[in-house]
């Protein structure tokens, strides 16, 4: 039997230490935004003899536009590209090179990428997020009812939650810093996939207390949780396991496109097994066994009384 609880202030101490150099980066360097965040230009050509996305994207790199996304459009020789803001002589410019390159295009439409689309994504992903934190509070808080303070659980799946979004945004932050990774509109919708999965893997988690507690009432919480992890462990693993396969083959196989989805996906993932082994059943021991309390008491002395 392996003693998961025994060890919990060493998992706390790596979780902060983590979670402390994402925030240091954050807080003096932040994200770098891609053209979605900052605005641009999205131009949406036509062309007549098939070419592929990598090869408009390498051409796109050789004029100086290698930050630019292209997607497919509606039409199968048809692809969208949205690029820093171009003036008329830089469309003008890429037409020509473009045209040279592969053949007869048509430029079908050009157009400004307003910024605050953005932000407004960024608006309702953060309204999101504090919805969600509130169902989930609510909802495990229900379906814990039967155990003692059944409130800390849906507390302890919230922390073990901000845990993951806050080691993404970190190591975002800090793959920014050193190699100019931008964020995207596909980096929201990862964090918010990944939020889902943290969730559900603590519930699992939390599940099987519920069940033994239930079962063994008497049990110390620090013994019925190390066999609830231990119960839990194998199942855990294989997901994680099957899961990275798929989120790999994304991230080497699926294209420049969805590569900050899949790669936001390979750090939650792993964060998001972590927290629900090593921090969101952890945090439920240490807060049964007193630990805040002690903590804050050290933190906030009591003061001694006037006139003594």
């Amino acid at each position: 039997m392996i003693d998961f609880v025994g060890k919990r202030k060493w998992y706390f101490l790596i979780s902060g230490i983590i979670i402390l150099i994402g925030v240091i980066f954050l807080l003096s360097a932040g994200l770098q935004r891609g053209i979605e965040f900052t605005g641009g230009t999205m131009v949406t050509v036509s062309f007549e003899q098939a070419v592929t996305q990598e090869e408009l994207r390498e051409e796109l790199a050789v004029l100086g536009h290698d930050d630019a996304i292209i997607q497919w459009s509606d039409d199968a020789q048809a692809f969208v590209i949205r690029t820093t803001e171009l003036s008329e002589e830089d469309v003008v410019v890429m037409q020509n090179a473009l045209t040279e390159a592969f053949g007869t295009l048509t430029i079908v439409e050009v157009y400004a990428i307003s910024g605050s689309i953005a932000s407004e994504i960024e608006g309702n992903a953060a309204i999101a997020v504090i919805v969600a934190a509130i169902g989930i509070l609510l909802y495990i808080t229900w379906a814990f009812r039967r155990l003692m303070r059944p409130f800390r659980y849906g507390l302890c799946a919230i922390a073990a939650l901000l845990h993951d979004v806050i080691i993404v945004l970190g190591i975002f932050s800090v793959l920014g810093v050193i190699f100019d990774m931008e964020i995207d509109a596909m980096f929201i919708v990862g964090v918010l996939t990944i939020i889902g999965y943290s969730v559900n893997d603590t519930i699992v988690v939390f599940d099987r207390i519920r069940e033994n507690s239930l079962k063994s009432p008497g049990t110390p919480l620090a013994t019925t949780v190390n066999n609830s992890i231990m119960e839990t462990l194998g199942r855990s693993l294989n997901t994680v396991i099957t899961t990275l396969f798929v989120i790999l083959a994304l991230l080497l196989l699926g294209g420049a496109t969805i590569h900050n989805f899949a790669l936001v996906l390979l750090i939650g993932v792993i964060s998001g097994t972590y927290s629900s082994i090593f921090i969101a059943s952890q945090l439920l021991v240490a807060w049964e066994s007193g630990a805040f309390g002690r903590l804050f008491r050290r933190i906030v002395p009591k003061r001694a009384p006037a006139g003594g």
